[in-house]
């Protein structure tokens, strides 16, 4: 039974492990809801030393530090390693289309780029993630809460993946070459279409058009906004054999409002605090 070690056990992991495990996979883990404590230093070493593959969603710390690579860098030798990163490792890129071969660092996440050079340099396959968004976790949520906008920006477009694609095109990609891959849907959008369509799903009104100054967004908010680009995800196609079951946030969309009750949109959205990762 081959066995992967997850540091970090959160949203996205837990939904790669869900789709190792009927494929009999064995999985340890840290993180609040993970079977050891990062902390655990001589049981988490023991666990690595007989684990098959690792895989890091443990988000990068202060200075640019990974806590993975920086505690337990050297255990790491003898298994197959792969990072969760982001696609904000691009920067802005005015819309235009990015993939792997694009510079990266000319962005707000410093720290993030530094990260996946690391991760990289290891020979791990480093997988660049967009806006994720899936159960428990998407516009229907927001919209619930009172958190979606629609705001007055010409142009910008968001790249995003549903979470399941991501587990899939992890899992597929788990004994490719090392490097970096970039799994986003098929169609980049406006965060306004996004909404707008999420609220005709729901048969409610969607919210008004706003300025950013009447949003009262927070300054991580803001920064999602300051950012634009579009996500090539060829590179994954051809390479996993990955292709992502919902190509757009239309057909994402629709199947979550399967299990969404519907909700009423508040004529007050309290200010963001997501960020696009």
């Amino acid at each position: 039974m081959p066995r992967i070690f997850i540091f970090g056990f959160g949203y996205t992991a837990g939904f790669i492990a869900r789709a190792l495990r009927p494929l009999g996979w064995e999985i340890v883990s840290t993180g609040s809801a993970g079977t050891l404590s990062f902390e655990d230093e001589g049981n988490v070493r023991l666990a690595l030393a007989d684990s098959d593959h690792v895989l890091s969603s443990v988000p990068p710390g202060g200075e640019g530090l990974d806590p993975v690579l920086d505690r337990y860098g050297d255990a790491l030798a003898s298994a197959k390693l792969s990072y969760l990163s982001s696609t904000g490792v691009y920067g802005d890129t005015g819309g235009a289309w990015v993939d792997e071969s694009a510079p990266t660092g000319g962005g707000r996440r410093t720290a993030r780029v530094q990260a996946d050079a690391a991760w990289l340099a290891r020979g791990a396959r480093v997988f660049r993630l967009p806006g994720i968004y899936g159960p428990g976790r998407s516009v229907f949520d927001r919209i619930a809460e009172g958190r979606a906008h629609r705001l007055k920006i010409a142009g910008q477009v968001f790249s995003r993946a549903h979470v399941e694609d991501i587990a899939a095109g992890v899992v597929a990609g788990l004994d490719a070459p090392a490097g970096a891959y970039n799994l986003s849907d098929d169609l980049p959008c406006n965060q306004n279409a996004l909404v707008e369509e999420a609220c005709r799903l729901l048969g409610i009104a969607p919210p008004p058009l706003m300025t950013l100054e009447e949003a009262r967004l927070s300054p991580m908010a803001r920064g999602f906004y300051a950012e634009n680009r579009r996500v090539a995800n060829g590179k994954a196609k051809r390479v996993l054999g990955w292709q992502p079951r919902y190509r757009d946030y239309v057909s994402g969309l629709r199947a979550l409002s399967a299990t969404t009750s519907p909700a009423s949109a508040s004529s007050a959205p309290i200010p963001a605090s997501s960020d696009q990762r």
